[in-house]
């Protein structure tokens, strides 16, 4: 396979009807690390909003078990997409999403607002550092996997275009971003996560490298100084020369997708292991679209199995069956 050809094979698909199998190759096979990265930046920018961060900080999660944390976040939005948001297992995992939320009072735009992230980060970092950037089908098909995370956690006002999501995004943090002392102590718990991945000698300069990617709106609202110009000047260049190695390798064989490896569940996990351990003793809520019983099964049935579509093996063991 050449290093273009699913470019090309992504350009002629319809976004609007395969935006689940896009954002498949975008996240396993074009830009496995750049799509976790920018990501991973999202979360960050979460922090920088005190309504946000004061609740983050209030669960005490990310001090007290932040690598869980931080990977349930990638897991339960791995299994809504995994399979198709519209799979048993997709669904399952929204129901779960929707239970662990169930419990707060959290307004309307901060959802918008936090979806948004999900949307723009990945983009806004992949064109910035990745081997290419995203082609139009594929800018799209993130939109439809936001459209469709919003109507499954029944989120009213998602935009429609990418330009709406950004804007969005844009004029929410204008408004909203603040410093509080609750947005470094998450920051700083992240921080420390993302660091702990690395040998106990790199991990200062990997913060600061980590520090020099930012930009100066959102450190403010942690509580961080700009880094000098020489670290911001060598982030990005180390980054984009990492794309120009990439760019030279052979596209990613089909029979090795990348997977998440979460260093919380090396022996595999299950979707009632994702998340507070509170949330599993929470009702399950059908999703919007299965209140009136139709959304391809009884709801009773959905929401009395949590984890049907969830369930990960031990590594070197097939995968059970699944129920269609």
């Amino acid at each position: 396979m050449g290093r273009y050809s699913r470019l090309h094979e992504i350009r002629r698909m319809d976004p609007a009807r395969d935006y689940a199998e896009i954002l498949r190759l975008i996240s396993q096979y074009e830009f496995p690390w750049d799509y976790r990265q920018g990501v991973s930046v999202a979360f960050l920018r979460d922090y920088g909003v005190p309504r946000i961060s004061v609740l983050l900080d209030r669960t005490q999660e990310f001090e007290r078990a932040g690598q869980k944390r931080y990977d349930d976040t990638v897991l339960i939005g791995y299994e809504m997409a995994a399979d198709g948001f519209d799979s048993e297992r997709g669904r399952a995992a929204a129901r779960h999403l929707n239970r662990i939320h169930g419990k707060y009072r959290i307004a309307d735009d901060d959802f918008r607002y936090v979806l948004a992230t999900t949307v723009v980060g990945p983009k806004r970092w992949i064109d910035r550092f990745g081997w290419r950037p995203l082609c139009a089908q594929e800018v799209q098909a993130l939109v439809e996997a936001g459209r469709k995370t919003a109507a499954m956690m029944g989120i009213e006002g998602a935009p429609d275009t990418y330009e709406g999501f950004e804007q969005f995004l844009d004029s929410y943090e204008e408004r909203m971003f603040a410093y509080d002392p609750a947005n470094r102590r998450v920051a700083n718990a992240t921080f420390r996560v993302i660091a702990s991945w690395y040998p106990r000698p790199l991990r200062p300069l990997v913060a600061r490298f980590a520090l020099g990617l930012l930009d100066e709106p959102l450190l403010a609202a942690l509580g961080f100084r700009p880094q000098p110009r020489w670290v911001r000047a060598s982030a990005s260049a180390a980054l984009r020369l990492r794309a120009q190695c990439v760019r030279r390798l052979p596209a990613r064989p089909r029979r090795f997708p990348a997977r998440p490896r979460p260093r919380s569940y090396p022996f595999g996990w299950r979707l009632d292991d994702l998340g507070p351990h509170w949330a599993r003793n929470r009702p399950v809520e059908p999703l919007p679209d299965e209140r009136d019983g139709h959304a391809g099964g009884s709801t009773r049935r959905r929401a009395a199995a949590p984890d049907s579509g969830g369930r990960t093996p031990v590594p070197g063991c097939r995968r059970p069956a699944r129920n269609s």
